[in-house]
């Protein structure tokens, strides 16, 4: 019913998955309703503070970025969906370099730390994004869609068809209330082999290895210690759509469908969302269960891409 923060602050250190370069990361407790902030400590000029939100959020391939038109930060979904599926709603994040450490291509050593140091519970209310309509993105054959729901949490719905003989067709289905994240928490991020070659000439994936991402060759994965689950792709699809559903600066109330969709693509459902005032309340504990949807509003949004 209340907002969280961290007991104390967290120290990381580790390689940039895109960047090549190594970074250290300081996650700190914050104060009541200021959110999720970034902190390019090594700028030295005056605008080094980032606010995770989907207004600062840029076009990126293959990573979630925010700016702030003087500085950015890459490759932040990871610690974004740890810190969402773990409650914690106030933190502040400093970083010496443009990118967060990959470390093992998951979540799992953010929420083992959040975990081990603790929360505090402060004394504002929690609030939350509930949503009142539904809005769709459509690309070609790829869709992304969050719509109302009566049961008062976040549930995702996420389905991925790469037809190849390795990931084939996997879906998955998580409810964030019932600890849904620490299903896919420790899912590893994941390529093709035979995309390497171009992910390389977008001078991408510099500090890429089979220590921080599984790759996949036409019928094996490369990893010598294979999976951690049979479904680990689409777990860690979950994983990035969690950390890139937090950009919304709340928890959300609704439900999330996706086929083959992405960053990019959940990146405009929120842009989509936040700019239609009249898809969402903002609500607390308390009065969650009273909102309804707009009289005068359509039923939903269809935003084809």
């Amino acid at each position: 019913m209340y907002q969280k923060t961290l007991k104390s602050k967290i120290n990381f250190k580790g390689v940039g998955l895109h960047s090549g370069l190594v970074a250290n990361l300081v996650v700190k407790p914050s104060a009541p309703n200021s959110g999720i902030t970034f902190v390019r400590v090594d700028y030295k000029g005056k605008e080094k503070i980032i606010q995770a939100h989907i207004s600062n959020a840029l076009p990126a391939k293959l990573c979630t970025t925010i700016s702030n038109k003087h500085v950015s930060i890459s490759t932040i979904e990871h610690l974004m969906s740890a810190l969402s599926g773990l409650g914690i709603d106030n933190a502040t994040v400093e970083v010496d370099s443009q990118e967060l450490p990959i470390l093992d291509g998951s979540s799992k050593e953010f929420a083992i730390a959040i975990q081990d140091i603790g929360t505090t519970v402060q004394s504002s209310e929690k609030k939350y994004i509930k949503i009142l309509k539904k809005i769709i993105v459509k690309d070609k054959d790829k869709s992304i869609s969050i719509e109302p729901t009566n049961k008062n949490k976040l549930e995702i719905d996420y389905e991925i068809d790469f037809h190849d003989r390795v990931i084939k067709k996997q879906s998955k289905k998580i409810d964030l209330e019932k600890n849904g994240f620490m299903e896919v928490h420790d899912s590893r991020t994941f390529c093709l082999q035979k995309d390497l070659e171009n992910i390389f000439k977008m001078g991408l994936a510099k500090g890429g290895s089979l220590e921080n991402a599984i790759v996949v060759s036409e019928d094996k994965v490369l990893n010598q210690d294979g999976l951690r689950y049979k479904d680990e792709f689409v777990r860690h699809k979950i994983l990035d759509c969690i950390g890139d559903l937090y950009l919304a600066g709340y928890s959300l109330i609704g439900k999330v469908n996706c086929y083959q969709g992405g960053h990019d693509m959940t990146r405009k459902l929120l842009d989509a969302l936040i700019k239609n005032k009249n898809a969402w309340n903002l609500v607390t504990q308390k009065t969650k269960n009273f909102s309804s949807v707009s009289s005068y509003s359509p039923n939903q949004l269809v935003v084809n891409l």
